[in-house]
């Protein structure tokens, strides 16, 4: 073991000749200190700085045993094998406190211990942050948490927010505003997208019942659209005024008050769209090969998301029969109850069958279309909540809140039917549980939740995609129908109802075969119990999507991520 820092003076002859009393024989292998120096505390130190604890004792507890059987007047002795060593070490020690004096040490020491707390802190601004930088911080912090995409459309999500803190301007709102917009820009993802404060309240006012402007719903052509550039009508609501004029699904706003729509962001043009009741708007509308110039009064449309009617078939006998018609036009926060509510009174008619049609439904709240679907099912899977990882969640229902999940159901629907109807078509063909008439939808794939920002402004941000019960991934691909509507189906329900009685019209549907499929269906799904499907994810996820009340089969999160920050409810691209 080594004594660092020890002055030693070796002196055989002084310490025997000093003290005639000393009889001890010293050992060949070792030799005698004279003095020890008052450096020894020194030394103890240096023994702290450069060896174990457990050599340390050993030193201390050798000389004092040494000390205690062999002390003389003039001093003791140290075995000889330790000699080199100690000579060595105090050659060491008295060497480096020449080079490196205390105050360089300690400079040192506070140089490391300086660099090692600065690291972690760096990940973070130094600087103070001023009351824009906090806004746009919480933004950057819902999409961190919040967005489906994990790889931030291939970006390090963290030097972004590190890069836009240093080199944004952020005096204002408004610049604040412009440095939000742009960091959503980067994800190139058209329906995250930030909303100003009028205009977040605007949209909360469109799932609660009403809206003032021309009754549509617009959204991006597809890729391999041939139209004309612009953007496209997904629904015109019943009875607007854009619906009056005849504006219908398919069709191309080619320009809003004489400004081009091409390169138009879609909320910007609901923005332009919505107004003052009794102000006027332009729309240079495309149909097919025709160019029409409209000119509409913006109005208060309701949005009464259901119609329904009892289409009655003549007959004798069993050949009669009574079929209930029920027109679901959106999912605003009174669709489900709306629905519960036509359903028994179509029952209190004594109907057989349902009708539900869905045609130039763009969507809305994503729980009401978890609702509606629990209404028409015994069991089975609904949806499948998914990121990219794969499977999170999985919406189902154990049939406590079916009331009309045994009679033949049919549903209708077009390319104007988005979103939650498309969540809704999709679990009701995937379980056997109603026959699918019409054309492809939409084929919008993605859900959005809406979340609010401090100062009353918010963001939409995508938080999942979805797969129907069949694993089907739907986004811009749409759900396939059983069977084609004739071209001249109407989409009225008087017009409707005389196609199901009149074998000469050119829109006529048997209903005998198409109940015939519709019952046979039903049957299916409760002779196996419900359709029910499952998976095992890959991952999960314990935030991000609203939890609604509903029944959700969760599954065990593989990681401890933060809570999601406060959203409001998901909806689909309804404006």
């Amino acid at each position: 073991m080594v004594l660092l820092g020890c002055s030693v003076r070796p002196s055989k002859s002084s310490l025997l000749s000093s003290n005639p009393n000393f009889s001890y024989k010293v050992p060949s292998n070792s030799f005698v200190v004279s003095s020890v120096d008052i450096k020894i505390w020194n030394c103890l130190s240096c023994v702290r700085l450069n060896a174990s604890v457990r050599k340390q004792r050993f030193v201390i507890q050798s000389i004092r045993r040494d000390s205690n059987a062999h002390l003389s007047a003039h001093g003791f002795y140290l075995p000889r094998k330790f000699s080199v060593r100690v000579r060595k070490a105090v050659k060491f020690c008295v060497g480096f406190r020449e080079r490196f004096p205390i105050i360089v040490f300690q400079f040192v020491v506070g140089v490391m211990l300086f660099m090692a707390v600065a690291v972690p802190v760096s990940k973070s601004p130094s600087w103070a942050l001023t009351e824009e930088n906090l806004l746009f911080l919480e933004a950057w912090r819902t999409i961190d948490r919040a967005y489906v995409d994990k790889t931030f459309n291939g970006q390090s999500w963290f030097r972004y927010r590190e890069n836009a803190l240093r080199n944004e301007p952020m005096n204002n709102r408004e610049e604040t505003y412009v440095a939000i917009r742009k960091m959503l820009s980067t994800l190139d993802d058209p329906f995250t997208r930030f909303l100003e404060p009028e205009k977040f309240k605007s949209l909360r006012s469109g799932t609660k019942g009403a809206l003032t402007g021309v009754g549509l719903s617009i959204g991006y052509p597809t890729k391999n659209d041939s139209s004309p550039p612009g953007l496209v009508v997904i629904s015109s609501a019943p009875g607007g005024p854009a619906n009056r004029a005849g504006v219908l699904s398919g069709d191309i706003i080619m320009a809003i008050d004489n400004t081009s729509t091409e390169t138009m962001d879609i909320y910007d043009a609901a923005e332009r769209l919505q107004g003052t009741d009794g102000s006027a708007v332009e729309l240079t509308i495309s149909s097919g090969l025709t160019t029409r110039h409209l000119s509409l009064k913006r109005e208060k449309v309701s949005l009464n998301p259901v119609k329904s009617r009892i289409c009655e078939i003549s007959g004798t006998g069993k050949d009669a029969s009574r079929i209930g018609y029920i027109k679901l036009s959106s999912f605003n926060e009174n669709a489900s109850g709306a629905v519960r509510e036509a359903i028994d009174d179509l029952r209190r008619d004594n109907v057989s069958a349902f009708i539900l049609d869905l045609r130039d439904n763009s969507g809305g709240l994503f729980p009401e279309g978890i609702k509606i679907a629990q209404i028409w099912l015994d069991k089975g899977v609904i949806v499948y909540i998914c990121d990219s990882r794969g499977v999170r969640d999985i919406y189902d229902t154990d049939g406590s809140n079916a009331i009309a999940a045994s009679e033949p159901l049919v549903v209708l629907v077009n390319k104007g039917t988005a979103s939650a109807s498309e969540i809704l078509a999709g679990a009701l063909k995937d379980n056997k549980r109603a026959v699918l008439l019409g054309e492809p939808t939409f084929g919008k794939g993605k859900i959005q939740s809406v979340f609010e920002l401090s100062d009353g402004s918010g963001m939409a941000v995508t938080v999942a995609r979805y797969e129907t019960p069949a694993h089907t991934d739907i986004n811009k691909v749409g759900i396939i129908p059983d069977h084609p509507l004739p071209a001249s189906f109407p989409k009225d329900e008087d017009n409707l109802c005389g196609c199901l009685q009149d074998p000469t019209s050119g829109c006529y549907l048997d209903r005998f075969v198409l109940f015939l499929a519709a019952s046979s269906y039903s049957t299916l799904s409760h002779e196996n119990g419900g359709t029910v499907l499952s998976t095992q994810p890959s991952a999960a996820i314990d935030h991000e999507v609203p939890k609604w009340e509903v029944r959700v089969r969760k599954l065990k999160p593989l990681d401890s991520s933060p809570p999601a920050p406060k959203a409001g409810p998901s909806r689909g691209p309804g404006h």
